[in-house]
């Protein structure tokens, strides 16, 4: 599958600001939106230790076979290619954070992790702020789900961290469904951040985990998927709560034994986009319907304009309505 260049570019970078009023004025949660996967993973290093998130036996191969192993390690790590200012030009505003200190080093930093180490969590935040200071009306949900290798220290300082970066652009926790884009302008709030731990339970600008279910269905079967993606949207909290249809499927041992060379976006994610594409094309957003999608390799098909444009399904409907 070559890379679509449609939906990339900075074509949509202002995407929220321009939708009508009446989207603008819709609580959040009833929006489509496109995300991305292991959203860091567009790059990570090769000669770092093995990740904290990894089995024993993993790292006990990469220890044997060392960078050979890693090689390995990184074609089934990285789930995205474009970094963060270009998945944001591209139209993404959900972002799957996995973060870990590094065993070892001493001091708390913070380092994206997917298997290998990715960049330094300061400078990926820094980017988002960057891209937010030159787009006013962009709104994105920074949902960090999982922390390895982190104590007290680790976590007081990645709460700081986000409080420091993006300072009054923090959205403080608040009633979902009075979550609107409206709302946040006149409050110029930009980020709203989602902590998966109870070190933050104590600070109103992280919003906790609960806020943000990400249903995962650990499959390699794209049929399967789609059958899960419903199911959970039929069960999808009706208050107080976002929702992630994660459109992803996941490798198993014996998946990456099979495409050990190839790697997971030739092995597994290309000959599934388009089926896993075609689903995501006929969903409509609202009370019953999809809110946030993910996706791996955002780029390779028309997947963020195709979120994107599912909300036109609701001013459909309002004009339905009035008729």
């Amino acid at each position: 599958m070559k890379t679509r260049p449609a939906g990339i570019g900075n074509s949509n970078a202002d995407w929220m600001g321009s939708l009508s009023p009446t989207l603008s004025a819709m609580p959040l949660k009833y929006l489509a939106v496109p995300g991305s996967h292991d959203s860091f993973s567009f790059w990570v290093d090769e000669h770092a230790p093995v990740g904290p998130d990894q089995k024993a036996f993993v790292k006990y191969l990469a220890s044997v076979f060392r960078h050979m192993a890693k090689k390995v390690m990184k074609k089934w790590s990285m789930t995205q290619n474009l970094t963060f200012k270009e998945q944001l030009d591209a139209g993404i505003r959900y972002f799957d954070l996995r973060v870990s200190s590094k065993p070892g080093e001493p001091g708390t930093e913070i380092y994206f992790i997917h298997g290998l180490f990715g960049h330094k969590v300061r400078d990926g935040l820094s980017d988002i702020n960057s891209f937010l200071d030159a787009h006013g009306k962009e709104v994105v949900f920074l949902d960090f789900n999982h922390h390895y290798a982190m104590g007290p220290a680790h976590h007081a300082y990645l709460i700081g961290m986000l409080q420091d970066v993006f300072g009054r652009k923090l959205c403080c926790i608040s009633v979902v469904e009075d979550i609107t884009l409206d709302y946040l302008w006149e409050k110029k709030y930009q980020v709203l951040v989602f902590y998966h731990h109870p070190s933050a339970a104590a600070c109103p600008l992280m919003w906790p985990g609960n806020k943000m279910p990400a249903p995962w269905a650990n499959t390699t079967d794209a049929t399967k998927l789609i059958m899960f993606l419903e199911t959970t949207l039929r069960e999808r909290s009706k208050h107080g709560a976002f929702h992630v249809s994660q459109a992803i499927l996941t490798p198993k041992v014996k998946t990456v034994v099979k495409g050990l060379a190839k790697g997971l976006r030739k092995h597994l994610v290309e000959r599934n986009l388009p089926t896993i594409l075609t689903w995501v094309e006929v969903q409509k957003p609202g009370v019953n319907g999809v809110n946030i999608i993910t996706s791996d390799f955002v780029e390779l098909t028309d997947f963020a304009n195709t979120v994107i444009n599912l909300n036109n399904h609701l001013l459909a409907e309002r004009d339905r309505k009035r008729t």
